[in-house]
Formats: structure tokens, C-alpha cells, sequence
């Protein structure tokens, strides 16, 4: 599935192989996916579980409108911040933003840095049903009431094997595994042995890139990015965010910056001090990209975002 052994000659463009563009925050995927979209006639699919939430356009450095109106976009702020969006949720709206795009006969390209979201496009994702509202509600009063420490102890006399391989500080994970297991009578390791068949398989994938900037030069440009990033509005995105007091534990009150620009806003923070903290969080996220892509999607070309570009014209020429 790398670009280098693409198959790509010979196919109409109504059956244009997907393009899975993948890298770290601010590693210049977007542009990259946007001049490809332009070239290619392709639609571009958010790939990336923090960039389909409305309520946060500047702090995700989702496309701008300008860059919406060059191409069409999908995916992209539909999610509203009060839902727990996840990867099978994603993985349904995805299916229906590539039959859209087989039937315009576009090409789909997948951009983002959720390595999740690649891998269940790829390799499929574990049948785990929706857990009833009351249930997931349940679990987060007792972890908020009981601490992290007394859920995971728990899971460790329910479902000792899937508690081992979670921190007993991790409360988002704690918190699910014991959903899941409240909610199905299964543990999570046995749902994940009946994975749904991947959307994309290997076949249908024309190119698969992993954008891998030098790292100092991309923690210096996540640096500027979150500067700039305070200066559009970012600030103002999450002080409306933080007026609907939702549950801090939802995927959108983690996004990087969120939390710490909370805390600014509560007045126990500095700005300075809530940058620099927003700062490393995204730095160390993008440290765990390159080492999350690097094990589980091996099969992801990994490629300087200067070679990117001359590479994916190689690999789709004629297509």
C-alpha cells in the first residue's frame, strides 16, 4: 500500500484508488491534501477526531472557509462538543462520505492524525454497540465521585486481563472498558476479536503517506502554530466551550489547549503559563504519533513533506 508499489495506472476516475495522508499536528498535511484535491479532483475526508467537532475551529487548526470553498471537504466540524464522538461513529460517517465521493466520481483523500481512525479504515474496528447514555453517565458520577484508582481496582476483579493492560491512572480508558463491560456482560479484548471487515482494503488504497518532519523543526512549528493560534481566537472558542459546563471528560474538553486555557479562564493560570502547557501537550501527542504509526500502520510510507508531493503525482500518474 506504499506509494512506491502503488497500482494506480490504468484506473478511471471513477474508480480513483483513496489517498491516506497521515502525520503529526502541524506537520503541513492539509495543504498538502488540499493541492492534491485541486490537481486531482479529489474530495478531502477529516480524518482526524478533533477536527469534526463545531465548537473548535481555530484550536484544532481546522481548514479555513477559504480553504473549504477550493475543494470540498467532509467531516469537518459536523459533531457538536457535548457528544462523545468515536471511532465507530467516525467509521460510519466515513462510509457514507466515500460513496459520495465514488459516486461524483471524485477521489477520497483520508487526512488526518488520528491513528485510529486510518486503522479501522484499513483493517476494520471491533463490533462494540452503543453503551446506553444512562450506563456511560453511571460509570463517569462513580469516577468522579470514587476517583480512577476504585474503578480500575473493580475492573480488576471483573475483567483482570483487560485491566492489566491499562493504567490505573488512565481514567478515560478505565472509564470505558468498564462501560463496555457494564453495558455488553463482554470485555472489551472479546469485542475486539470480532473486528468489522475494513472500509478501504489494501486493494482499494492507491497511496499511503506518513508525513515525518524533522522533530525540532516541527516542535518549533507547533509552537508558532499555538501562538498564532491564540491570536486568531482560540482563547475566545474555549471560554464559550467552558460557559456550557460540560463533562471534562469528553473528547472535545481534551483537545490539546483546552484544558490548560480552562484553567486560564478560572484564574489559575497565566496566558503564558496555559500556552506553554498547550505547547507541550501538543509536542508530546506528536511525539506518540510518530511512535503509534511507527507499530501499528507499518505499512504507511513515511516521507519528508518535501518528498510528499512529488511522490504522490509519481504514484497516482495516469490515474
Amino acid at each position: 500500500m506504499s506509494v512506491a508499489t502503488s497500482d494506480m495506472s490504468g484506473a478511471s476516475l471513477e474508480q480513483a484508488k483513496a489517498v491516506l495522508i497521515a502525520g503529526p499536528t502541524a506537520s503541513g498535511k492539509s495543504a498538502l491534501a488540499l493541492r492534491l484535491a485541486e490537481t486531482e479532483g479529489g474530495v478531502i475526508i477529516n480524518t482526524d477526531s478533533m477536527q469534526v467537532y463545531r465548537d473548535l475551529r481555530v484550536l484544532t487548526a481546522r481548514p479555513s472557509k477559504e480553504e473549504e470553498a477550493r475543494a470540498p471537504h467532509r467531516l469537518y466540524g459536523t459533531v457538536d462538543a457535548a457528544q462523545n464522538f468515536s471511532a465507530g461513529a467516525w467509521l460510519d460517517a466515513a462510509a457514507a462520505a466515500l460513496a459520495e465521493a465514488r459516486a461524483q466520481r471524485r477521489r477520497p483523500i483520508f487526512i488526518g492524525g488520528t491513528g485510529l481512525y486510518f486503522k479501522a479504515l484499513t483493517r476494520g474496528l471491533a463490533a462494540v454497540p452503543p453503551i446506553a447514555p444512562e450506563i456511560r453517565e453511571a460509570v463517569r458520577q462513580r469516577l468522579e465521585q470514587d476517583g480512577v484508582a476504585a474503578l480500575h481496582a473493580e475492573l480488576a476483579r471483573r475483567d483482570p486481563e483487560g485491566a492489566a493492560r491499562l493504567n490505573v491512572a488512565d481514567r478515560v480508558r478505565v472509564a470505558r472498558a468498564l462501560e463496555v463491560l457494564e453495558g455488553t456482560g463482554k470485555p472489551l479484548a472479546a469485542w475486539h476479536g470480532e473486528a468489522l471487515p475494513p472500509l478501504l482494503p489494501v486493494h482499494e488504497v492507491g497511496a499511503a503517506l506518513f508525513l515525518a518532519p524533522e522533530r525540532s523543526a516541527l516542535y518549533a512549528r507547533i509552537d508558532a502554530r499555538f501562538a498564532a493560534m491564540l491570536e486568531a481566537g482560540a482563547l475566545d472558542e474555549v471560554a464559550a466551550l467552558r460557559a456550557r459546563r460540560l463533562d471534562p471528560l469528553l473528547p472535545a474538553m481534551k483537545a490539546h489547549g483546552v484544558p490548560a486555557l480552562i484553567r486560564h479562564l478560572d484564574g489559575e493560570l497565566s496566558l503564558s503559563e496555559a500556552a506553554a502547557i498547550g505547547c507541550a501537550d501538543t509536542r508530546h501527542y506528536a511525539k506518540r504519533q510518530f511512535t503509534w504509526f511507527r507499530h501499528q500502520l507499518p505499512e504507511f510510507a513515511w516521507v519528508t513533506p518535501q518528498e510528499a508531493e512529488e511522490l504522490l503525482a509519481a504514484s497516482l500518474r495516469g490515474a
